[in-house]
C-alpha cells in the first residue's frame, strides 16, 4: 500500500493554504516524516513544501504525484512546533506556510548553499560513499539522488555519519577551515620522504609515533607537530594526508566572560523564587506576573528559577524585548550557565542564527535567550518560560504572521506543562488586569535590593524655563546637574526619543518644508551625513542650500534629535566624553554591545540615546538620568500614548542610583501636570494603573474590549478608500450591536512608500462570527491582488496610527 504525505506547498495564498496529497515512493517510506521539507510537483512547477502529516490512503481516487526530493535528513520542525505553526496561523489570520517559515532560521529560507558533510563516523569502506565524497569532507548536497540513495543518506544521518549544513552564500567561506584527516598506519608505512625534506621527515616521524584521530585544521596540525602549515599542505598534495574542510561554529557569545555564582536573595526575592520553583517542580502551566521596581533583582530570580528547571533535566526559554537589551542580559545568563546558553536575536548574522538554532535542535544548548522570534526556538521539555519587560510592544510582530510572543509562550507552556513568568516594573494594563482577575498570579518585588532608595525625580516645566534656558533643549537645572556629575567623575544617561539632527528643514522666507516624495511626512535632517532621510521608506536627499520654491538661502532646521543634542552637549561640556546610541550609531553588527561595553568600562561620561537606553541597562556608576523631552509620545494618536510615556519615564528613571551612590532624575516637559508624567516621577504604578483603567473603560479600549485593526492599502487612494468601505460593509452585518467599528479612515500618515493606507478598527467583547468573517476576508483578499490592493489583519494591535 502506497503511503501518502500531506504537504503544504510554499505558496502564500489562501487557495494553497491546505495540505495536498502526494505519494511517498517506496524507498522513502522510512525516510519521510512530518516536519520535513520536500520538493513536489505543483502544476508545472517544482515547489518546496512541508510534510504536515502521513496517511495510509489519499482523500481522492485519482493517481497521486510522487514526492520528488527530500530536503532534510531530519525534520526541520518537530511535532510540537508543527502543531504550534497551525495554531499561530489560525489565531493571527496568516497563511500556514508563512508561520512555518517564520519558525526557521533565515539560512533555511533565504538563498543558501546546501552542503553535505561527512563526520568521523563515516564508513570509509562504503563504495558509494567514496564515490560521492571522493577526497572531500564537504560537498554540495546532491540534487539528483534516487530514492534509494536518499534512504542511504538518512541511515548515515541516523548514525551521525553525515550531516546537512546550510551556508549563507556570502558567509560560507569565512567560517570553514582547511584541514586534514588522520592517516592510517598502512598509508604512513608506504610514505617515502627525500632526505633533504627535513620538515616532511619531522612530520612523518611525528605522525608515526603520535598519530592523531579525526580531523585537524592546518593550524592545529602544524602546531601539534611543530611544523609549518606549508609542510602540512605539501603532505596533503603528496597524498599521505587526506584533505578535509572543517566547519567553524559562529559563536556570538564571549567565551571569556567570567563565571558568576548565585547571589543571596532578599526575603521578597526568596518568596518569589519559591513560588516559581514550586510551579516548575510540579509541572504547572501557571502564569505569574512579576511586578518589581527597577533594581529590585528580577534577573537573579530568573536565573535561580532557570537553575531549578535545569536541575530537573528540563530546558529554559528567556525572552528580552529588543537587541539593545540583549547584550547585558545574555552575558549575565552566560556568566551563570556557560555553554549551555544559546542566543537568538536580530543582531546576529544569518549564519550565527543557524548555528545557534542547530545547537538548540540537537539539544546541545539547554537555555535560549533571545528576542521575539526566539519564542519558536526548537527546545524540547521546556521547564520555564520567562518574558522580561513583558510590557514592551516589540514582542508583537508587525508583519505576517502578526503574533505576540507572550501569547505563543503561553500556548507552548500548556504543551510542556511549565510556568510562564512575565516580568516588568511597569506591566502592561492587559497583563495587570488579568492578574487582578486571578488569571495570572501577581508577585511583587516592591523594594530595591540592598535597600537602595529610588532616585528622586525633578520635573522641569519648560514653559516657565524659557528665558532661563541655556539652549532651547537644556534647562539650567539639567545642565548644572550634568556639570556636577562630570566633576564627581560619575556617569549620566540622557534620553531623547527622536533620532537625527532635526525633525525638518524649512525655508524661513516662504515656508517650504522638505518632504518625502514617497510618503506624507517631512524628511528628517541628518547633519553628520549631510542628507535628509525619510524614516519610513528610506528615501535620501542632499540638504538644500537654497529653497527650491523661492530660491532663498534661509533654510533652517526645526525640532531636535539625538544628533543635535550631541552637538550641543559637546559645545556646552567640551571635556565630556559622549556616546550616542540610536538606530544610526548602532547600524553595524555588534554596535549596541560595543557602545554599552565602552560606557560600562568608563570610556564615556554621558550616554545619550533614544528609548533603547531606557530599559534593562545596569550601570552602578550612573547617578544622573535626564529626559530632554518627556512629551514625545504623548501627542501620538494612540490610546496607549499615556501608558507608553509612563512606562518609558519610569524605566529610564530606574537607570539612576543602582550602585552605592545615590542617583537623581531630571525630566524636562511642556506638560508637567499630565498624570502619566506626574505618576512616573513617583514611580507610582498602582495609581497610574487605576487612573488609566478608568480612561480605557470610558473609551472602550483594552483591556475592557478586544481590538482588531484592518489596514487596506493600494497605490491609488481612491481604490484604497473604495475597498476599505466595501470591507467595512461586509463586516458590519456579522457583528452584534455591542461591537464598535471605527472607520474606515485614512491612517495618520496616509501615504507611505507610494501606497495609501486606510484602516478600520473593530472593538468587541464576544463576536463568534467575526473570526469566520476575517478568515473569509483573508481568502477573498487574494482576488484584490490584480489591483495591487493589500489587506492586513492585526488582532490586538500594539500600534494604531
Amino acid at each position: 500500500m502506497t503511503q501518502v504525505a500531506q504537504v503544504v506547498v510554499d505558496v502564500a495564498t489562501r487557495q494553497t493554504d491546505q495540505p495536498y496529497d502526494y505519494a511517498i515512493p517506496d524507498d522513502l517510506v522510512s525516510v519521510v516524516t512530518p516536519g520535513m521539507r520536500v520538493v513536489v510537483p505543483f502544476g508545472r512547477r517544482r515547489l518546496q513544501g512541508f510534510v504536515v502529516g502521513i496517511q495510509d490512503h489519499a482523500a481522492f481516487d485519482g493517481k497521486l504525484k510522487p514526492i520528488q526530493q527530500v530536503m532534510d535528513l531530519e525534520p526541520a520542525l518537530d511535532h510540537e512546533l508543527l502543531a504550534l505553526s497551525k495554531w499561530v496561523a489560525n489565531t493571527t489570520f496568516a497563511f500556514w506556510i508563512t508561520t512555518m517559515q517564520t519558525m526557521l532560521p533565515a539560512a533555511m529560507r533565504a538563498k543558501y548553499a546546501r552542503l553535505l558533510v561527512r563526520t568521523d563516523q563515516f564508513p570509509a569502506d562504503d563504495a558509494w560513499g567514496r564515490q560521492l565524497f571522493g577526497r572531500s569532507q564537504t560537498i554540495p548536497y546532491p540534487e539528483d539522488l534516487t530514492a534509494a540513495q536518499t534512504k542511504h543518506l538518512r541511515q548515515w544521518a541516523d548514525q551521525d555519519a553525515v550531516r546537512v549544513e546550510y551556508k549563507v552564500k556570502n558567509q560560507a567561506r569565512a567560517k570553514t577551515r582547511k584541514g586534514v584527516h588522520a592517516p592510517t598506519a598502512a598509508v604512513l608505512a608506504q610514505v617515502t620522504v627525500p632526505n633533504r625534506a627535513k620538515a616532511q621527515q619531522k612530520l612523518l616521524t611525528g605522525l608515526q609515533q603520535a598519530p592523531f584521530t579525526g580531523t585537524l585544521t592546518y593550524a592545529q596540525a602544524a602546531q601539534h607537530y611543530d611544523v609549518s602549515e606549508a609542510t602540512i599542505h605539501t603532505a596533503e598534495e603528496a597524498g599521505w594526508l587526506q584533505p578535509a574542510t572543517l566547519t567553524i561554529r559562529r559563536n556570538p557569545l564571549d567565551a571569556q566572560t567570567e563565571r558568576d555564582a548565585p547571589k543571596s536573595l532578599t526575603p521578597d526575592q526568596t518568596a518569589a523564587t519559591d513560588q516559581f520553583v514550586t510551579a516548575v517542580t510540579n509541572k504547572q502551566a501557571h502564569t505569574f506576573l512579576l511586578e518589581g521596581v527597577t533594581g529590585s533583582g528580577k534577573t537573579e530570580v530568573y536565573l535561580q528559577t532557570i537553575q531549578a528547571a535545569l536541575d530537573q533535566g528540563r530546558t529554559a526559554l528567556m525572552l528580552v524585548p529588543e537587541i539593545a537589551l540583549t547584550p547585558q542580559m545574555v552575558h549575565r545568563v552566560y556568566a551563570r550557565f556557560g555553554t549551555a546558553v544559546a542566543v537568538l536575536h536580530s543582531g546576529l548574522s544569518d549564519g550565527e542564527k543557524y548555528d545557534e538554532w542547530r545547537r538548540i535542535q540537537h539539544q546541545q544548548a539547554k537555555i535560549v535567550v533571545g528576542a521575539r522570534s526566539a519564542v519558536f526556538a526548537p527546545l524540547t521539555n521546556i521547564g520555564v518560560i520567562i518574558i522580561d519587560e513583558e510590557h514592551e510592544s516589540s514582542y508583537k510582530q508587525d508583519d505576517s504572521p502578526r503574533y505576540h510572543a507572550r501569547n505563543v509562550a503561553l500556548h507552548r507552556a500548556k504543551t510542556f506543562h511549565c510556568p510562564v513568568i512575565l516580568g516588568s516594573a511597569t506591566p502592561s494594563l492587559e497583563s495587570r488586569a488579568r492578574a487582578e482577575k486571578g488569571v495570572y498570579t501577581l508577585v511583587r518585588l516592591p523594594e530595591r535590593i540592598n535597600e537602595r532608595p529610588l532616585p528622586p525625580v525633578h520635573i522641569i516645566d519648560m514653559r516657565q524655563a524659557g528665558g532661563a534656558r541655556v539652549t532651547p533643549d537644556f534647562s539650567p537645572e539639567l545642565l548644572s546637574a550634568l556639570e556636577n556629575t562630570l566633576a564627581k567623575h560619575e556617569q549620566s544617561v540622557l534620553m531623547l526619543n527622536r533620532r537625527g539632527y532635526s525633525a525638518q528643514a524649512m525655508c524661513r522666507n516662504c515656508g517650504w518644508i522638505a518632504k518625502c516624495p514617497n510618503c506624507d511626512i517631512s524628511l528628517t535632517v541628518h547633519l553628520a551625513a549631510h542628507k535628509l532621510v525619510c524614516h519610513y521608506c528610506g528615501h535620501e536627499a542632499p540638504i538644500p542650500t537654497r529653497c527650491p520654491v523661492c530660491h532663498s538661502d534661509k533654510i533652517r532646521f526645526f525640532g531636535t534629535g539625538t544628533e543635535k543634542i550631541e552637538d550641543q552637549l559637546q559645545k556646552l561640556l567640551p571635556t565630556a566624553r559622549i556616546l550616542r546610541m540610536d538606530a544610526d550609531s548602532t547600524r553595524k553588527k555588534g554596535g549596541h554591545a560595543r557602545i554599552l561595553k565602552a560606557f560600562g568600562s568608563g570610556q564615556a561620561d554621558i550616554l545619550l540615546g533614544t528609548q533603547m537606553i531606557a530599559k534593562g541597562l545596569d550601570f552602578p556608576t550612573v547617578t544622573l538620568v535626564g529626559v530632554i523631552n518627556a512629551d514625545t509620545a504623548l501627542g501620538m494618536p494612540d490610546f496607549r500614548a499615556s501608558e507608553r510615556t509612563f512606562q518609558l519615564l519610569t524605566q529610564v528613571a530606574g537607570r539612576a542610583g543602582r550602585g552605592d551612590k545615590p542617583g537623581a532624575v531630571i525630566i524636562q516637559t511642556y506638560n508637567p501636570d499630565h498624570y502619566a508624567i506626574q505618576l512616573a516621577s513617583h514611580q507610582d504604578y498602582e495609581s497610574f494603573f487605576r487612573r488609566e483603567m478608568v480612561v480605557r473603560h470610558q473609551g472602550k479600549y483594552p483591556p475592557y474590549y478586544y481590538t482588531v485593526l484592518l489596514t487596506i492599502s493600494a497605490p491609488s487612494e481612491s481604490v484604497t478608500a473604495q475597498e476599505a468601505y466595501r470591507i467595512a460593509g461586509d463586516l458590519k452585518p456579522l457583528l452584534s450591536k455591542t461591537a464598535i467599528v471605527l472607520g474606515p479612515t485614512p491612517r495618520s500618515i496616509t501615504r507611505v512608500n507610494n501606497r495609501y493606507y486606510y484602516q478600520i478598527l473593530v472593538k468587541f467583547k464576544k463576536e463568534p462570527a467575526l473570526g469566520r468573517g476575517l478568515h473569509n476576508l483573508l481568502t477573498n483578499s487574494q482576488s484584490l491582488a490584480k489591483n495591487h490592493v493589500q489587506v492586513a489583519i492585526d488582532f490586538e494591535p500594539q500600534q494604531i496610527m
